[in-house]
């Protein structure tokens, strides 16, 4: 078949379809808010420039005034508490102090979502501990429900054999070998600040490494990652290119460490490829939703995607390779409507917790 660039799907639980049915309409007193009670969504945001440029985008503001919801720029050089009021705060920005001065703000107004927890957030900053949730999860029994008494094997999904190396270059290979990994091997810092990843192909090249760093089985995928964008109960699934195979023949003649600056550079490379269907096949809505479900409660995070992989020769063996907080969601189609009613759902769910428990 013939593949573009990306190709994108749109997964929502039967949940999220009520919600957005509700939620579509427009005005915050359409979804549910009394009269004489809040009238729209005020959203302050502490984003970097980088980032408000690429996801503050005109079109996501004007669909969000259209719906009630106005973003609020957060003055770092003034006291949180004496901004607002607020109704959510949306941020990603790094540093102990804004973590701190976060933790004390979420605890003084408990009445404002948060989006997401600093302390859950810096898990996924440090791939030593990023996929561990993902490592504990149990699919090895994942069924799709085909009908209601019929069910269809969906996949399974795991992560890739990894090692923590910390310092001395010159350990990496012993300590490849006392963990029985197998080449080639992908190498990631460990911090998750940074896209860039190397390649190496041979013990001898593992030395020229620079720890601390993750390093993480190559698994053969077909060249194909699957990008899967969660925003509370929303998925978005983007197909992209990966790095391509490496073949048992590829891997005995080959030397080195090749270092390419992140993933999705090698994907724009491609402009399209014929692909075998089964390496193009999308995962299973029933998995990512199972997945997605999963991690949103252990991970304690609405904003997040996940880099997945299927094994080549496989239908069904997943892997989770990467998790990013608040990733380019500019970049994912239809963005807008999703993130908007994202933002309106926390906020009539929010009000509907605080109306159950007036006297």
């Amino acid at each position: 078949m013939r593949l573009m660039q990306e190709e994108v799907i749109g997964y929502e639980s039967d949940e999220e379809r009520e919600m957005e049915s509700s939620s579509s309409c427009g005005s915050i007193g359409e979804l549910g808010f009394q009269e004489n009670s809040m009238k729209v969504v005020v959203v302050g945001y502490a984003l970097t420039s980088k980032k408000i440029k690429s996801f503050l985008q005109p079109k996501l503001e004007g669909l969000a005034r259209n719906k009630g919801i106005f973003f609020v720029a957060i003055d770092q050089t003034r006291p949180l508490s004496d901004q607002g009021p607020f109704d959510i705060v949306l941020h990603k920005m790094s540093g102990k102090e804004w973590q701190q001065i976060l933790e004390d703000y979420r605890l003084t107004h408990p009445e404002v979502t948060v989006l997401d927890p600093p302390g859950a957030i810096q898990n996924l900053y440090n791939r030593q501990s990023m996929l561990q949730d993902v490592a504990d999860l149990d699919f090895s029994d994942a069924y799709e429900l085909v009908s209601h008494m019929l069910a269809h094997y969906a996949g399974t999904v795991g992560v890739p054999k990894q090692l923590v190396i910390e310092k001395d270059p010159s350990s990496i290979p012993d300590a490849v070998k006392k963990a029985g990994l197998s080449l080639p091997l992908v190498a990631k810092p460990l911090v998750a600040k940074s896209h860039e990843l190397s390649l190496a192909y041979d013990e001898y090249s593992l030395q020229k490494l620079d720890p601390p760093l993750v390093l993480q089985e190559f698994v053969n995928h077909g060249g194909v990652l699957f990008k899967v964008y969660i925003v509370g109960d929303a998925i978005k699934v983007v197909r992209r290119f990966s790095l391509p195979d490496v073949s048992k023949r590829e891997l005995s003649r080959s030397v080195g460490v090749f270092r390419f600056p992140r993933v999705s550079s090698a994907a724009q490379s491609a402009d399209d490829a014929d692909l075998d269907p089964c390496i193009a096949e999308l995962p299973p809505r029933a998995l990512l939703e199972r997945l997605a479900r999963e991690l949103r409660r252990r991970l304690g995070l609405h904003l997040f995607n996940l880099d997945m992989i299927r094994e080549h020769g496989t239908r069904d063996r997943f892997y989770v390779i990467d998790i990013n907080y608040f990733p380019g969601y500019g970049k994912m189609p239809e963005y807008e409507h999703i993130f908007t009613d994202f933002l309106l759902n926390l906020a009539k769910s929010k009000y509907k917790k605080r109306s159950a428990n007036l006297p």
